[in-house]
Parts: structure tokens; C-alpha cells; sequence
């Protein structure tokens, strides 16, 4: 439906000379030449075309008009004299018969440049958002999103999935982060909570009978922001399948996911399946990270045995390798390296080099002067090989490195096939971790996991005979990229081993049964057993996109404090509403 136009701005061409059309859309630009010539750029959704104001009456029509007006013009196309090779409609040019103005800008001056607004400020960007995304390469991405989502939905019902939507208000429940509250008009006291995502639904959805299902389904937590994940609200190719296991899961995303990637990514190659499958204990020891870059073929290497070399900072502690041949820096960008992986991860790192003359120089090499062969017999090195070193506690020791490795992959020759999308699977999750504020056994990831083992596990755990830190979970993470695309899980349907799972973080059944009700009792009745995931759309855009920060590809996002600074949001309501809802706000300093 073309509405008031004959055409868009995007579609004439050469063939289109001599015709009559109407054009409507905004005016980017106009260039006046002399008294009676001017060249008007007119913008819309699908592109722009020039129109050449060649008369002193249809100069004094577009004179007065000020840029990001609406306006709809009326004229013939002919061919361009010189062509721009740049642009579709660069062959044509349309000569106007009449302008008219449709909606007038009233400010001369905009807050930016609209095709220059992603070098703006961000919060101007945000502000006046409807602005920024007047902007073709910012629009670009919002295309990209609405094309993925349709790639997706498509793909899913190939594969046999049924869309269904899960309620937005539901009921509060621990998965992980803060909730977001609704208070309940009709329930003094009571409050709704936004669904942090549709987990305990989907889960239900199985035990009715429904055999496969999905939905791009919005998510609510209250968290920070970072790059890769917006505050606020989020959303997530959410699925599920009824009598299935986690083989059947990787199936369906190793068929749906490559040919989305290689279709609409920057890169034109995706991995094919199956993707590499990694544990987690693996890719922390191997990759410094449980969400590694598999584009970067560095190796973190266990360094522990010279702990003992001298060096404080090794003294007693786990430390990590990094061999890295090809890597030319000067001191000064390798001290600026050191300084970026501490100010990251809060701790130091350290490096030594072994020359092309096999001899161990720079950093702290002579730490290791005594103990030269040894090492590069243990690090397997070769001569010209930078080695960079971190130390500390196990954990901190491991991730440490990978910050390092990351940022290494980049700079040096040779290591990093930098344009593909590189999936893997981080599987064999544990089940149990100590969490940092408690200082008590918590579930480390989602607790409707299936612990590995089963029953037994469990049992063996509750009787005092296996540390429960050594459990694993039937849990597995999609990396893409570096990026954690998804986590999923084949689920605990069997009531009495969530029981037992739920009984090593101190809950005991009618613990569960008041947390958990719907969930709980509707497997009393029989429940399939189950697995799915949720692979996360927004970060999925990002990579397609080649953005670095997940704001680039949501049409109205939150700045980092989760502020909409375009609509006020969060903002004070009328004192009447609280009074309605059986609220009292206590003081806040600001």
C-alpha cells in the first residue's frame, strides 16, 4: 500500500524516466546552487532520491521549509546528467511540479546531525531517540532484528514447534535476579511480579501434553547493564520439547541457528554442525572462561609447578600460561596490555619472552633463568614466543588468563579467524556452587535442573559421602563469539529428586511446595521429561549487527542506569494512584 505516493524513495530507476510520481518523506538536505537551482535530497524508509529545484517559483515553495520537515513532492524523473554509482536511485533525479508541506519541523537546529547521530552523545542519542533512528545505519539494525525474528519463527515452525504465549504477570519466584513488582489494586499488599522469564511455564506447558514449544518471549530483571545485556527488559527465543534430551535440543539449534548466521550476519560463515562440545571444567582450564572465543586458537597451559620460582606472586598459588608466538609489541603495549587485563579482572598479570635466540628475556624472565629449559619444555615453546603469566586462587588464576587470552587473540598475527561465527556447547555445569554473600551451598545456575547421576548423586551428597560442589547439572550454555548466546537444561521432572536437590540448599518440601506450587504438583501427576533453552535475540542481533553494545539493536532502549530518558522512566505517579494501590513511598535522599 503506497498511501499518498506513487512510489518510495528507494524504488525509481533509469526505467522510471518520463513518468509522473508523487514522493513523500522527509527533507535531509538542500543545497541551493544559485537563485532559481537548488539540489534537495528526500528521505523515507526504503532509501533517498534527489529533486532538482530548477525554477524561481518552486524555489520559494522549498526555501522556507526547514530540514526534517514531511513533505510530499510531485514531479517527473528523468535521467541524472551525473550519476552517483553510490545509490539505487542514483541514475535519476525527479524535477518538481509541487511541494507540499505534510508536517512541519519547527526547530532549525537539530539536536545532531540525523545520518551522523551514532558519533552524538548517547544520552542526546536516547533522548531523542525518534531522531537517532531516522538515521539509515542506526534503522539498518531494527530491519536486521525484525528480519532475524521472522527467520526464527519461521525456522521454528519447520521444526515443529507451536508458539504460544506465557502470562506477564505472574507470581515472584528466586531464578537468579531481582524481580520486577506490580502491586495488586485488588489484593491490598500483594504484588504481581514480571516474569524474569517464562521458565516455570514452559515447564508446565510440557506436563499438559503439549509436545514442542516456543515464543520470543520478553524477559523482566532488575540488573545492571553492561555491554552485552540491556537492563530493563530483554527477550529470548524461548523453547522447550517434551520427552527429550539434550542431544535433541543441540539438534534443533544446530539446524535453526548457521543458516540465520550466514544469511543475515556481518560474516558469512557459521560453524556447521555438530558444534564443538566443551565441559565447563575444560574450557575454564583450557580457555580461562566458560563462554570462550573458539575464533582465538590460544591455549591457556598450567604453569603451577614453577609456583616455587622465586616470583611472590606465584608463591602458593595456581598460575596460568599463555604461549604466544607472533606476538610483536613494544614494552610500552605490552605494559598497556598488563594494565587493561588488571583493571578488568582486578588482578595482575605477567609476562616474559623467550627471543629468537632461545634465550628468556624481559618481565619476569629472571625469575625463571635457572629453570630456562624446563620451561619451554613444559610450555612447549618455540623461539620469538611471548608468554603471559597470571597467578592466584584457582578461579582467579583461570579467568585472569582468559581476560589475557582475549585480548591477545586480537593483536598478534596469525591467532584469530576474526570474520565467522564460532559456536560450542559449555556443558557439565555443577550443579552447586558457595554463593559470595551467603557463604552457604546455593544452585549455580537454573535449580530445575536435572542433576548428573540422578537420585543416587543426590543421595550420596545428603548422606555426607560426596561433596556436593563436585555435582554436576545436566545444564549447557550456546557460546557464539565469546558471547553466552543461551543457557539451557534437561529439567528435574521427578518430584522426588527435586526434593533431594532442593534439601542440599536447606529447603525442605514444604519449602518447595510454597515456592514452587503449580510446578511441583503438576509433576505429582506425571510429568514427561523434558529439556529446552533460550537463546537471547537481542545478543543474537548484536552479533548479526557486529555491534559491540546490545543498546545499537533495540529500537528504545534504557541507558545504563535502566532510565528511559526519552519518556521519564522511572518517574514519580500521582500521590491518588499509591493512595488506590495501598502504597506509602518512604523518603529517598537523593
Amino acid at each position: 500500500m503506497k498511501q499518498s505516493r506513487t512510489n518510495t524513495c528507494g524504488e525509481l530507476r533509469i526505467e522510471n524516466a518520463g513518468e509522473r510520481v508523487t514522493l513523500v518523506g522527509w527533507l535531509e538536505n538542500m543545497r541551493e546552487v544559485g537563485a532559481s537551482l537548488a539540489f534537495v535530497v528526500l528521505r523515507d524508509f526504503y532509501g533517498t532520491t534527489q529533486i532538482v529545484v530548477e525554477s524561481e517559483e518552486m524555489m520559494a515553495a522549498f526555501k522556507p521549509i526547514v530540514k526534517e520537515s514531511t513533505i510530499s513532492v510531485t514531479g517527473v524523473v528523468r535521467e541524472r546528467a551525473s550519476k552517483n554509482p553510490k545509490l539505487p536511485t542514483g541514475d535519476i533525479e525527479v524535477v518538481p511540479e509541487s511541494v507540499e508541506v505534510l508536517g512541519k519541523c519547527i526547530y532549525n537546529e537539530l539536536p545532531f546531525e540525523i545520518n551522523r547521530s551514532r558519533d552524538a552523545d548517547e544520552t542526546l542519542r536516547l533522548k531523542y531517540r525518534y531522531l537517532d533512528l531516522r538515521n539509515p545505519e542506526v534503522q539498518a539494525n531494527i530491519k536486521l532484528r525484525c528480519n532475524v525474528v521472522s527467520a526464527l519463527r519461521a525456522a521454528m515452525n519447520d521444526e515443529g514447534f507451536m508458539e504460544i504465549t506465557t502470562p506477564i504477570l505472574t507470581a515472584s519466584s528466586p531464578e537468579g535476579a531481582r524481580d520486577y513488582l506490580v502491586p495488586a489494586r485488588k489484593h491490598p499488599g500483594k504484588f504481581y511480579a514480571l516474569p524474569q522469564a517464562p521458565q516455570q511455564f514452559k515447564q508446565l506447558l510440557m506436563t499438559s501434553g503439549f509436545d514442542r514449544y516456543f515464543q520470543i518471549a520478553p524477559c523482566f530483571r532488575d540488573e545492571d547493564a553492561r555491554g552485552d545485556r540491556s537492563p530493563g527488559e530483554f527477550y529470548q527465543l524461548d523453547m522447550e520439547m517434551a520427552f527429550a534430551s539434550q542431544d535433541d535440543v543441540f539438534g534443533v539449534l544446530e539446524r535453526v541457528l548457521p543458516p540465520i548466521f550466514a544469511k543475515y550476519g556481518k560474516y558469512s560463515r557459521a560453524s556447521d554442525a555438530p558444534f564443538k562440545r566443551i565441559s565447563y571444567n575444560d574450557a575454564m582450564e583450557n580457555y580461562g572462561s566458560d563462554k570462550p572465543d573458539l575464533r582465538i586458537d590460544l591455549i591457556v597451559k598450567d604453569a603451577t609447578r614453577f609456583s616455587d620460582c622465586g616470583f611472590e606472586p606465584f608463591a602458593g598459588n595456581t598460575v596460568k600460561a599463555i604461549p604466544v608466538t607472533g606476538f610483536a609489541a613494544s614494552r610500552k603495549e605490552i605494559d598497556k596490555l598488563m594494565s587493561e587485563v588488571e583493571v578488568q579482572t582486578g588482578n595482575k598479570a605477567y609476562w616474559l619472552r623467550l627471543d629468537e635466540n632461545g634465550e628468556l628475556v624481559g618481565g619476569v624472565s629472571k625469575f625463571f633463568a635457572e629453570r630456562k629449559d624446563e620451561l619451554i619444555e613444559a610450555l612447549e615453546l618455540e623461539p620469538n614466543t611471548f608468554v603471559g603469566f597470571t597467578a592466584g586462587s584457582r578461579l582467579a588464576a583461570q579467568k585472569t588468563a582468559g581476560v589475557l587470552r582475549s585480548k591477545l587473540g586480537p593483536i598478534s598475527e596469525g591467532h584469530m579467524d576474526a570474520e565467522k561465527y564460532e559456536f560450542c556447547w559449555i556443558v557439565d555445569f555443577p550443579m552447586y556452587e558457595i554463593g559470595e554473600e551467603s557463604g552457604e551451598l546455593e544452585f549455580c545456575h537454573n535449580p530445575f535442573s536435572m542433576p548428573g547421576g540422578g537420585a543416587a548423586t543426590l543421595d550420596r551428597a545428603i548422606a555426607g559421602k560426596l561433596d556436593p560442589l563436585t555435582i554436576t547439572a545436566q545444564q549447557y550454555d550456546l557460546v557464539c563469539n565469546g558471547v553466552e548466546l543461551s543457557s539451557g537444561a534437561v529439567r528435574n521432572h521427578d518430584p522426588e529428586i527435586m526434593l533431594k536437590a532442593f534439601r542440599l540448599v536447606r529447603l525442605g518440601e514444604e519449602d518447595v511446595k510454597a515456592k514452587f506450587p503449580a510446578m511441583y504438583n503438576a509433576f505429582c501427576y506425571g510429568a514427561p521429561p523434558h529439556a529446552g533453552i533460550a537463546p537471547g535475540v537481542d545478543r543474537m542481533v548484536m552479533l548479526l549487527a557486529g555491534e559491540s553494545s546490545i543498546r545499537e539493536i533495540i529500537p528504545f532502549p534504557m541507558n545504563k542506569n535502566a532510565q528511559d530518558v526519552m519518556m521519564g522512566a522511572p518517574g514519580c505517579v500521582d500521590p491518588r494512584q499509591l493512595e488506590e494501590l495501598n502504597i506509602a513511598v518512604t523518603a529517598v535522599e537523593e
